[in-house]
């Protein structure tokens, strides 16, 4: 098992999102320790201020702090972002992490978009947007966090919000293609229009986190089986991976030197399920550009955000 050799960060700042626990604390933790400023945008302020603590304990001296995010919310992504650009320091590191997994009754953000496509995918899109002024300054290093259950996604254009037909994991399994397009396609734009940013995308294969039980039980009277099944899994050591390898692909994808832009990283063990961090090849359904640039379109379109020439 090899870790990842972070570079010194000091005077960089990132942006971790969904760092109150799971990966993104992990990830903010690494982060830290090799000196980085961090930004972590929280939903939750208790849970923001516990994971606060624990990352000051692991690095001291760390400068670490919350800011208010709800991706399920457009207002909410605008007013951290509005807060970031007054501030106005260049952001270096930006991970998009945060999400949300098959809640097993259809459910919208406040904007009325299906919950996993406008969490997973629209808000950060958003996020992207609006900070991209400072991503620029910063030429930063952009990285958002897929699944390996992208590969068998497809985007439904007709009902994208799966208003006539709900299923938990199609319509997860879209928000996640959709994460791996946007961040394919935000590193095709940015070499374009010469934007300085370098965009990839990791995964982190089957890592046992709460995202097995908070989306799954979401409007249930009986607790879901998956993180049971899951935990039984890691226990077994059986296709489940902990925090802390299941963080190194997006570490890789967002510090390393030798991770390019326009590239997808992930776990290199048998099915990804596990593994060491390695290239990956983009898996079949994102390699179609033509459907890359039509979401980037109707992205934009939903999240009320242009991202110019």
């Amino acid at each position: 098992m090899k870790d990842v050799s972070v570079p010194d960060l000091t005077g960089t700042l990132a942006v971790v999102t969904g760092a109150s626990d799971g990966l993104g604390l992990g990830l903010a933790v690494r982060l830290a320790r090799a000196g980085a400023d961090l930004v972590l945008p929280v939903r939750d302020p208790v849970k923001g201020e516990a994971a606060l603590t624990r990352i000051r304990a692991a690095a001291p001296g760390a400068a670490v702090s919350l800011g208010e995010l709800d991706l399920a919310s457009l207002a909410s992504v605008t007013a951290l972002a509005d807060k970031l650009i007054a501030e106005g320091r260049p952001v270096g590191i930006l991970i998009n992490n945060a999400g949300v997994m098959t809640p097993p009754t259809r459910q919208v953000t406040a904007d009325g978009l299906e919950l996993q496509f406008g969490t997973n995918h629209i808000g950060h899109v958003a996020l992207v947007g609006r900070i991209l002024p400072l991503l620029r300054a910063g030429r930063a290093r952009v990285t958002t966090m897929s699944s390996s259950a992208a590969r068998y996604g497809s985007i439904d254009w007709a009902d994208p919000q799966g208003e006539r037909k709900y299923s938990p994991v199609r319509a997860y399994n879209q928000s996640k293609l959709a994460n791996l397009l946007f961040g394919l396609e935000l590193d095709r734009r940015a070499r374009a229009g010469g934007w300085g940013i370098v965009s990839n995308v990791a995964h982190p294969g089957t890592t046992l986190t709460n995202l097995y039980a908070s989306g799954p039980n979401m409007g249930r009277e009986r607790p879901s089986h998956h993180d049971a099944i899951m935990r039984r899994l890691a226990r077994w050591g059986l296709f489940v991976q902990g925090v802390d390898r299941g963080l190194l692909p997006a570490l890789y994808a967002a510090t390393s030197p030798e991770a390019q832009g326009g590239r997808f990283y992930g776990p290199d063990g048998f099915g990804q399920f596990t593994g060491d961090p390695t290239e990956l090849a983009v898996y079949r359904p994102a390699r179609d550009q033509a459907a890359a640039a039509r979401l980037w379109d109707l992205s934009e379109r939903l999240a009320h955000v242009g991202f110019g020439a």
